[in-house]
């Protein structure tokens, strides 16, 4: 009996200590590298210097299909803090801070109802409305560290490392101090061989190599912290890239990210291989870091998120697919929509008629594009180099295994007709499942919200959705006797669906003529949107004061987007005429103040001033 009683005793003290191991949760940090794709030595890239994440490689896990869900940073961050797609959320074009749901939370937030202290050093960039994104954090700043939280409490730290962001081949270094050799590069076969193009390949090899060093130095700093046994780290490209046909597009180039996983033995019941060491060939994407933490949190995953957890008590099936999206990139408008499996990528393009290349002053900061433009306009590019300076395809279709650069496009192919339907299938599927919003053009649907968002809108507002998807189908898919049809969708009683069949009328180009009453009404429709295409289109076919009085009531409009898009139209069809020049003049005079980092209208007026050889500064504008 005394002894029975004892083991009473001692078990009643034992049992809240074994609860409290069974339960305790991880530490999480986030280490975010900026703009690079898997070039390092644990994914099979000779040329790359990277000890510190070969060997966090060699202690963790490495995905070998990790994606983000675009291109460029701020809508793939948005997907990311948000766990839903930022072209469901309406923030899919480059730094365009709407609102966002209130239905969405941000993960952090959800993480401090779940006890964690989170920081954050020291990047948002989230694509949201700043208000909504203010004290999400425990402590945001140079200065956030883990290290600040109280006593015994579960840390999530984000470490945002910039060193390879696109901005660090402005600057050019000496070919002698590099550390990579230019002449050891190996080209893609897309980009032409020239001494800029060799020169700011070697130069990203070298920040990549600064980049892992910062890395070693958070990771020596977590080890000495005497957290490291109790953390589970993170590290991740905020998508992929750097130079030109990388970042801003859809291909693996752009979108598949290096993606490592360091998880404690103590953890070791979340391990998603056998091992540390090993690799893990499951599909994922950004759209699953929120309900991963969740998982790993061991809180709730929201009803609202998109993704599937792949860590923790939540892990989900593995997925079929995985589901991209590219929208506005800074001042140029454009469209795609990419679905990824274990061996085969689609894009279906919905603004075929613009290039690949289309003039971004960002992107042109860079010499290596510059060298490839002036090759192109030169003659010396071959076919597959000359392909970003042309017009693309309706539908790619690229075979990711046999084919890693993907430039040989299947889509015509018969003998892929079966992938290539099944593909398209799933993206339409997803598209309408998300209620993408990049159906609806960004004036437009900034009109239509208001001071809402986009996320509820297109769920509460009955936004026929199907149709848009089907009028964008047949917008850029010229077929035998469409043109009535076209017409008949460019006197629509919603927006968009007229925008989509001008799109299509002026991608039909010549062939359109017999539509140049319906465009002269649509250069005068309510919408801009709608507008500024039909001003396009009657430019093209020879009906330039129609086309020309479109654009400027576009240029006096108050909404930025509607400004943007008229601005591009006038470099498209080179109109500058005095009327012309005096309206994007305007814009600056309005405004009295440059603010090139969020008003791309601003961004547009500068390259038209340098593309007509006038200078700003002699109009009053410094």
């Amino acid at each position: 009996m005394r002894n029975s009683l004892l083991l009473v005793i001692w078990a009643a003290f034992l049992l809240p200590g074994l609860r409290a191991q069974e339960t305790v949760r991880p530490n999480i940090i986030w280490i975010t590298s900026e703009d690079n794709g898997a070039f390092l030595g644990c994914y099979g890239d000779s040329f790359a210097t990277t000890p510190h994440l070969d060997k966090l490689a060699s202690r963790g896990f490495m995905y070998t299909r990790a994606f983000s869900n675009t291109a460029v940073c701020a809508p793939s961050r948005n997907t990311i803090i948000t766990g839903v797609y930022a072209n469901s959320n309406g923030h899919q074009n480059m730094r365009s801070t709407y609102r966002k749901s209130d239905q969405v939370e941000l993960y952090p937030r959800l993480l401090r109802e779940a006890g964690y202290y989170c920081s954050n050093r020291t990047k948002e960039d989230f694509n949201i409305d700043p208000t909504q994104t203010k004290d999400v954090w425990n402590a945001l700043g140079p200065t956030a560290h883990y290290k600040n939280r109280p006593k015994a409490t579960p840390f999530f730290a984000v470490f945002n490392i910039e060193i390879s962001h696109e901005s660090c081949l402005f600057d050019p270094i000496p070919n002698e101090k590099l550390r990579h050799k230019p002449e050891k590069v190996k080209l893609p076969p897309y980009h032409p061989d020239s001494p800029e193009m060799r020169h700011d390949w070697a130069q990203y090899y070298d920040k990549v190599e600064d980049m892992d060093a910062a890395v070693g130095k958070l990771l020596k700093e977590l080890e000495e912290s005497g957290e490291a046994e109790n953390t589970i780290v993170f590290y991740y490209s905020d998508h992929a890239g750097v130079l030109a046909r990388s970042k801003r597009y859809l291909y693996d180039t752009g979108t598949r990210v290096p993606f490592i996983v360091y998880i404690p033995e103590k953890f070791k019941k979340m391990y998603p291989a056998a091992a540390p060491g090993q690799k893990v060939d499951r599909l994922i994407s950004f759209v699953d870091l929120a309900p991963t933490l969740m998982s790993i949190a061991g809180a709730p995953v929201r009803p609202y998120m998109q993704g599937r957890p792949f860590l923790g008590a939540r892990t989900a099936p593995e997925p079929e697919f995985v589901y991209q999206f590219r929208d506005r990139m800074d001042e140029r408008f454009d469209m795609s929509r990419a679905v990824v499996d274990n061996k085969f990528r689609y894009i279906r393009n919905y603004m075929p008629h613009r290039i690949y290349g289309q003039y971004i002053a960002y992107l042109f900061r860079a010499a290596s594009i510059r060298s490839w433009e002036e090759a192109f306009k030169n003659g010396a590019c071959n076919e597959l180099q000359s392909a970003f300076w042309k017009t693309k395809p309706v539908e790619e279709l690229y075979d990711r295994e046999n084919d890693p650069w993907e430039v040989h496009n299947l889509a015509a192919d018969p003998a892929y007709k079966q992938v290539l339907a099944k593909m398209r299938k799933a993206c339409h599927d997803w598209m309408l499942d998300i209620h993408d919003t990049g159906f609806i053009p960004e004036a437009e649907l900034t009109d239509m919200i208001g001071k809402g968002n986009a996320y509820d809108y297109m769920r509460g507002n009955k936004v026929p959705l199907e149709q848009l998807i089907r009028a964008a189908d047949l917008s850029g898919n010229p077929g035998t006797g469409d043109l009535p049809e076209l017409v008949k969708l460019a006197d629509s009683d919603h927006a968009a669906i007229r925008y989509w069949a001008v799109t299509g009328l002026l991608i039909r180009g010549e062939k359109a003529q017999k539509a140049i009453p319906a465009l002269k009404k649509a250069a005068g429709d309510p919408s801009n949107s709608v507008a500024i295409v039909a001003a396009e289109a009657l430019y093209r076919l020879g009906e330039k004061e129609a086309g020309k009085q479109a654009l400027l009531r576009a240029l006096a409009s108050p909404n930025m987007m509607a400004r943007t898009q008229a601005l591009n139209v006038i470099d498209y069809v080179d109109e500058n005429g005095p009327e012309a020049r005096e309206a994007v003049l305007a814009i600056f005079r309005n405004d009295k103040k440059l603010e090139v980092q969020s008003r791309y209208d601003q961004r547009c007026v500068i390259q038209l001033f340098d593309k007509w050889g006038l200078q700003l500064k002699d109009y009053g504008i410094e």
